[in-house]
């Protein structure tokens, strides 16, 4: 019995243009230069494929070629974007793609200058980070699951863990890069006896910090827990890495990411947690407590004290909250907490 030929496959179809018109072909060149030669992914190729639509549009618009377009073009187009309600930030990541677009075409010799070179969106605020309470960060440190229904050896690790990203102010990938002991090789390490950690930073900068008396009790902990999965896990005891999973390969920054979630839920706290949240909360504290911007930049390994300097706001933010509760004067009668308003300032 003879079997029917096979139905053939639809023509592929290239979707419509979003603005109703043909995509010009010195975008479509530059798509497939990007997609093919830079070998960017293919959401990325999407992104500036959208970022592009809009340059082609105004340029339709304004009745000009887009090798025509001039910086006060781009000028324009920013403003209108600006007025429409889109963000700073939506605008930077736009002037990001159309930049690109003509230092192709400069390079291609369609156009003598970059119209965009030195056009740049409305500043947006920047935003605070985000950082625990002293209650939080000590209600999440301080938190032990029920005795049964847990993993001991899982508790040991994410005890150790939550203790050092809070304790130490360290980032996620510091963290995971931490290895049991010194060597030539090891990204980083911690040395109880010093009390120190010493990891490998931003731009391969190597720095320690103090570690303190609950953190390192956490490590032991985890140390005497971890010795034990040679009977779990085959050749634990010869992986290089502080925190293993119960595999026993070096855990991701994505697993202790899910880990210290779940923890903070469970702990009880309103607001999921992440890593750099817990660096931010260490950054605030210390500086609370201690008023020390330079001691706080060296703590966490910035390069440039401005980057530090988005603490002094979280301070603020908290003084002004004291001042709201307890200053007779903050209050525009009666005493704190019978519902009054605090003064505008």
């Amino acid at each position: 019995m003879t079997q029917p030929p096979p139905l053939a496959s639809p023509p592929e179809t290239k979707p419509e243009p979003a603005h109703g018109y043909e995509t010009d072909p010195l975008v479509a060149r530059y798509l497939e230069h990007v997609r093919v030669e830079k070998r960017l992914a293919q959401r990325t190729v999407e992104l500036y494929a959208l970022d592009l639509q809009k340059l082609q549009a105004n340029a339709r618009q304004a009745s000009v070629a887009l090798t025509a377009a001039h910086n006060n073009h781009m000028r324009r187009w920013v403003a209108q974007m600006h007025a429409a309600g889109r963000s700073g930030r939506g605008i930077a990541l736009i002037l990001s793609g159309w930049r690109g677009f003509y230092t192709w075409l400069g390079r291609e010799g369609l156009v003598a200058a970059n119209p965009v070179q030195d056009v740049r969106s409305p500043r947006a605020p920047k935003p605070l980070p985000k950082a625990l309470s002293v209650d939080e960060a000590v209600q999440l440190a301080s938190y032990r699951p029920a005795s049964e229904g847990h993993d001991p050896f899982l508790e040991a690790r994410d005890q150790c863990i939550t203790e050092l990203l809070y304790g130490c102010g360290l980032r996620i990938g510091e963290l995971v890069g931490l290895d049991l002991r010194a060597s030539g090789q090891a990204r980083g390490w911690i040395d109880p006896d010093a009390a120190e950690a010493h990891v490998l930073g931003k731009g391969a900068k190597r720095r320690s910090v103090p570690v303190g008396r609950l953190a390192l009790q956490a490590l032991a902990a985890w140390l005497a827990a971890r010795s034990q999965l040679a009977q779990r896990a085959q050749g634990v005891e010869g992986d290089a890495a502080l925190f293993i999973s119960q595999r026993g390969t070096r855990l991701t920054p994505q697993q202790i990411r899910v880990r210290l979630k779940q923890r903070s839920l469970k702990a009880g706290l309103a607001t999921p947690v992440h890593p750099h949240m817990l660096r931010h909360s260490f950054a605030s504290h210390v500086l609370q407590s201690s008023g020390d911007l330079r001691a706080v930049q060296e703590l966490l390994g910035h390069a440039n004290i401005t980057t530090t300097q988005v603490y002094t706001r979280l301070d603020f933010q908290h003084l002004a909250k004291v001042y709201d509760a307890a200053h007779p004067r903050a209050m525009l009668a009666g005493k704190p907490g019978k519902g009054k308003e605090p003064l505008k300032r």
